[in-house]
């Protein structure tokens, strides 16, 4: 396979959020044209205008630019090859000037054929056990351009009533397509707008795009493709059809799995390096026992003969545990950085005062082996960036200990906060330990009304170590706190 100098393209359709099947198909065309030195292209197919959503670009290209994919030539990035945006592109004339080719060559004709009449069509095939599909109706009649009615035209290809169309696909071989079960597709809509079906032709001739890389959805639509570069006397590329991705149980992803959108996943707090390398994995390989690997290495070892045909399954326990990994080995000012990016992505801010990069220093290494996404960062220190310490009193009282008891322990708690010295976590905690075998009570039920106390939280990064950090004053002062709480408390009981 000529690989080249390879120009490999990325074509979504603007209408809605960029999903996880989609931004794979990318990283395969992205890793193929840096793995050959070529060129990686970001082409919008808006052809579909009744389906456009608005903002949809921008969260696609935020998206790719997130996972660390750039590209050479695009809607924001000027090229020869430009514009890259097909209803820009429409503006040339290029599609028509196609039309104008295929329908003169008979390759194509004009078709007046109403809605009504390709419903009544499909129900009468569908009742007869045919395959639902044009019927070619209008392909004899030789309509033009200037009918009465050609405001409400489309243009069809006509494709071979007999034979066999040979198409070859890098992944799956060669592939073999009876002509006779095709129907003569829409290539022009009666808007005026070309169907993806030519616009995709089209382009991708005009771009010298010299590999399609594409989900096997569209597998179908191969022959119906060659056989329009074929009429309009154009070379083909060469074709890639990657596997489509499965939920677990094996059914087409969707929403009904969770999170499907990258923007979704990187809201849930997955690191980009993270989830490029899983996603790489859906369907490629480089050998049956390599799973972590750096951008470097994707873009050494990636090659497309090595995508599987098969399905591809989402994994959503091996995304988190491959996230938990690269937060785990990540670089302390690394990801710090990460965490700082992913704070303000969210649509709110999940703390009361800004965190300080000096706190954060000390609190990573007691949270970074804990947690598997960014998100279970905040909910672990956030007392330490709170104004006031939020709780239900009760959740001070642990279990075998009553509202006396406990007002006795956090009394005797304050006392050895003020007598330990440095102030220090190894200190903090052997005179804890001390404490409660003095108290004659379990080591957990001390630490737990004290993280309680201490955190507003059951779950916290290691107690003596947070002690350390908030310091002796502001310990003091929260368990000053909880003991008013607690003498409130037993008044109401």
């Amino acid at each position: 396979m000529k690989t080249t100098n390879p120009r490999t393209r990325f074509a979504p359709s603007p209408t809605g959020e960029p999903h996880v099947g989609n931004i794979r198909t990318a990283i395969f065309a992205w890793l193929f044209a840096r793995a050959n030195k070529g060129s990686f292209i970001i082409r919008v197919e808006d052809t579909d205008q009744a389906r456009l959503v608005d903002g949809a670009v921008d969260s696609i290209l935020e998206s790719l630019s997130w996972l660390g994919l750039e590209w050479d030539e695009g809607p924001d990035k000027a090229g020869k090859y430009g514009p890259y945006i097909q209803s820009e592109r429409q503006k040339l004339g290029i599609y028509s000037q196609a039309i104008d080719k295929l329908i003169t060559s008979k390759d194509a004709y004009y078709c007046s054929c109403t809605p009504e009449r390709l419903n009544e069509l499909r129900q009468n095939q569908m009742k007869s056990g045919k395959p639902p599909g044009y019927d070619g109706h209008c392909r004899e009649k030789q309509l033009s351009k200037g009918s009465d009615n050609s405001a409400k035209l489309v243009v069809r290809f006509a494709m071979p009533n007999a034979g066999i169309t040979k198409v070859s696909d890098v992944i799956r071989g060669d592939i073999e397509f009876e002509n006779s079960l095709m129907d003569d597709f829409v290539i022009l809509k009666s808007d005026g707008f070309p169907t993806y079906h030519l616009a995709n032709v089209i382009d991708d001739h005009a771009m010298e795009i010299s590999h399609v890389i594409r989900a096997e959805e569209w597998l179908p639509s191969l022959p119906k493709h060659i056989n329009l570069y074929k009429a309009l006397e154009a070379d083909p590329p060469i074709f890639a059809h990657v596997p489509i991705i499965l939920a677990s149980d094996r059914t087409k992803l969707s929403k009904r799995h969770g999170a499907t959108s990258i923007k979704e996943f990187r809201s849930n707090g997955y690191l980009p390096s993270a989830m490029l390398n899983f996603l790489c994995l859906l369907g490629w390989s480089f050998d049956d026992k390599t799973e972590i690997f750096t951008d470097k290495e994707l873009i050494e070892y990636f090659s497309i003969e090595r995508v599987s045909k098969s399905s591809a399954i989402f994994d959503n326990q091996k995304l988190e545990w491959m996230n938990g990994h690269y937060i785990r080995e990540s670089d302390q000012s690394k990801l710090i950085n990460e965490l700082q990016n992913y704070w303000s992505y969210l649509p709110e801010d999940p703390f009361e005062m800004d965190p300080e990069t000096s706190t954060l220093v000390s609190v990573l290494p007691l949270i970074q082996d804990r947690i598997k996404t960014l998100q279970e960062a905040a909910p672990m220190i956030k007392f330490l960036f709170s104004k006031e310490i939020s709780y239900d009193t009760d959740l001070l009282i642990q279990k075998k200990m009553d509202c006396e008891s406990t007002i006795s322990a956090l009394n005797k708690s304050l006392d050895v906060m003020n007598q330990t010295s440095p102030f220090n976590a190894n200190n903090i905690e052997t005179s804890l330990r001390t404490l409660s075998e003095t108290l004659n009570i379990k080591p957990g039920q001390l630490f737990g009304t004290l993280r309680i106390a201490t955190t507003g939280q059951k779950v916290s990064p290691p107690l003596f170590e947070s002690l350390e950090i908030i310091g002796r004053d502001t310990t003091i002062n929260a368990i000053n706190m909880a003991i008013q709480k607690l003498n409130s408390y037993g008044d109401r009981n």
